[in-house]
């Protein structure tokens, strides 16, 4: 009884989260429609109705030589990629600074001073490089996801409770052991809670690596709507923005309440 009772709770609140929210989302809709109606902010933008309503064409239409959900395709291909390959490199590092002291005293210097610099200020860098085409934008990618994910994996290692190490010693357990049986599945909740920071940093960092140069991108959608003056093609790829990493928000946050079912933070 108790068991379905919590399960009711749970249930309860997730209604009441999705109702506010729809609600707050209907209600910055209507402020957005009454503000372009009835002030001069319509001077000034399009109206939802409008941006909507061009975000629906694109779907089924073209903007520029592909449709929108072609254009996410591509900018989440290059996430995707980034992403993976930073988030590995990072968990990697991160988990090998935290656990082993001559780790951390040769990288984490090292880390500390490139961690502070953000990815868009690597961007004359990478175009000298790696050119103008794919490279350059997965580079930039890559370090969005990697500093993100190293700091928390390390944080994770870290954290990990002396005592139970100890415990493990005392059963004989060598230090391969304790580290993969101990050490890396304490550091999951940490590193997802990277994966999640990695996974929005990468998202806006592609999307401003396609503004510098891109000829297909949710980035190229809103340059080539400032260079033809078109602010609904602008606000339509901001509003595409928006959504996308919203839905991966999500996904990060579903993959944490599957794999971390143990852990309170992934309830």
């Amino acid at each position: 009884m108790m068991k379905k009772s919590v399960l009711k709770g749970r249930a309860s609140d997730k209604t009441i989260n999705v109702c506010c929210a729809c609600a707050a989302i209907g209600l910055f809709l209507i402020l957005w429609y009454w503000g372009t109606a009835a002030t001069k902010l319509g001077m000034m933008i399009p109206g939802p109705l409008e941006v909507l309503g061009a975000i629906g064409r694109g779907l089924f239409g073209k903007v520029g030589r592909h449709s929108i959900m072609a254009h996410v395709g591509y900018s989440m291909m290059r996430v995707m990629i980034g992403f993976a390959v930073g988030s590995i490199a990072g968990v990697a590092l991160g988990l090998l600074m935290g656990w082993y002291g001559i780790a951390e005293a040769v990288f984490n210097p090292l880390f500390r001073i490139i961690r502070p610099i953000p990815p868009i200020a690597w961007i004359p860098i990478s175009i000298i490089w790696f050119g103008l085409g794919e490279d350059a934008k997965i580079f930039l990618i890559f370090l969005a996801a990697f500093s993100n994910t190293t700091l928390n994996s390390m944080a994770g290692a870290k954290s990990v409770d002396p005592e139970v190490i100890n415990a493990a010693k005392m059963l004989g357990a060598n230090e391969r052991q304790i580290f993969t049986t101990i050490v890396l599945p304490a550091s999951v909740p940490s590193i997802f809670a990277g994966l999640q920071v990695a996974i929005s940093s990468s998202w806006a960092t592609v999307l401003a690596a396609e503004m510098v140069r891109s000829s297909e991108g949710l980035g190229w959608m809103i340059v080539a709507g400032m260079n033809n003056n078109d602010m609904i093609q602008i606000l339509s790829g901001i509003v595409m923005i928006g959504i996308v990493g919203f839905i991966l928000a999500i996904i990060m946050r579903k993959a944490e309440e599957v794999l971390c079912r143990w852990n309170k933070s992934g309830e």
